[in-house]
């Protein structure tokens, strides 16, 4: 079978088809900058972006199940839905997976029920990788500095997200799910520097920021309004399902969820270790 995956440079794309290539699959990588992709030498890069529906000519000839991410450019949520499941389907595809960047239904996601594909939503919480945001400070200054420590979080591995794609796109009994993918532990962000000290054998500081000074920082990082507005709420009410521990990796995939200091190991190097 041929398996596309789409975002396949991203943090849950790569190490999604880097474990569907080592399993023996045939993929097919959507990737807006192919040259640039430097993905497995077996994998077939496409060139192309899943909200430009003009890009997508041919993208699922021969696609067995694809790997749909909910947004597109700057992480908008998709408008063409409807066209890239038409797509997907007209072309044979029989199962679809959507990883979800947002609470809620989307577009994406009507169409995707509309179609009558097979389909699975994957819904994680906090990444891991979101982590390397401190890396720098970490690295070149041996501190941390960040707001709300009290939030909690059941952070999980990017690759444990790819492990559980993998194992519904190229399996059976998922349809109709929504799996909300989490990591072994919860864990506060001082919690959280504790384990990447532990981890680098080095003391590393944690120093609180209060909230205007977070808002600060993101304003002067970009961040509109409305994703401020998001992050506070993140931070300060977030939803049960991102600081409450689920089964859901080990159940699908029938391996443990991977462990914050496991991917601080696994990431050392971006710290100084």
């Amino acid at each position: 079978m041929t398996v596309l995956v789409t975002g396949a440079t991203g943090n849950v794309g790569r190490p999604l088809v880097e474990q569907l290539v080592s399993e023996g699959y045939r993929v097919r990588a959507l990737s807006r900058r192919p040259a640039h992709a430097d993905l497995p030498e077996e994998v077939e890069v496409v060139p192309g972006s899943l909200g430009d529906t003009a890009s997508l000519t041919g993208l699922f000839t021969g696609v067995t199940a694809a790997h749909l991410i909910g947004f597109g450019d700057d992480y908008a949520p998709l408008t063409n839905g409807t066209e890239i499941m038409a797509m997907a389907r007209d072309a044979g595809v029989r199962a679809v997976t959507v990883l979800k960047g947002e609470p809620g239904r989307t577009p994406l996601d009507e169409a995707v029920e509309a179609s009558g594909l097979a389909h699975t939503y994957l819904a994680p919480v906090e990444f891991m990788s979101n982590t390397l945001e401190w890396a720098d400070s970490v690295r070149e200054e041996g501190v941390v500095r960040d707001g709300f420590p009290e939030m909690r979080s059941a952070m999980v591995h990017d690759a444990d997200v790819a492990a559980v794609a993998a194992t519904v796109l190229t399996g059976a009994g998922h349809s109709g799910r929504e799996y909300w993918i989490t990591g072994p532990e919860t864990l506060t962000a001082p919690e959280k520097v504790r384990v990447i000290g532990s981890v680098l054998r080095r003391e590393i500081g944690f120093v609180e920021l209060g909230r205007e000074d977070m808002i600060a920082r993101w304003r002067g990082e970009g961040f509109s309004d409305e994703d401020i507005d998001f992050f506070l709420w993140m931070r300060t009410d977030p939803p049960e399902a991102g600081y409450t521990v689920l089964p859901t990796v080990e159940e699908v995939t029938g391996k443990p969820a991977r462990t914050f200091a496991g991917w601080v190991r696994d990431n050392a190097a971006a710290f100084g270790g």
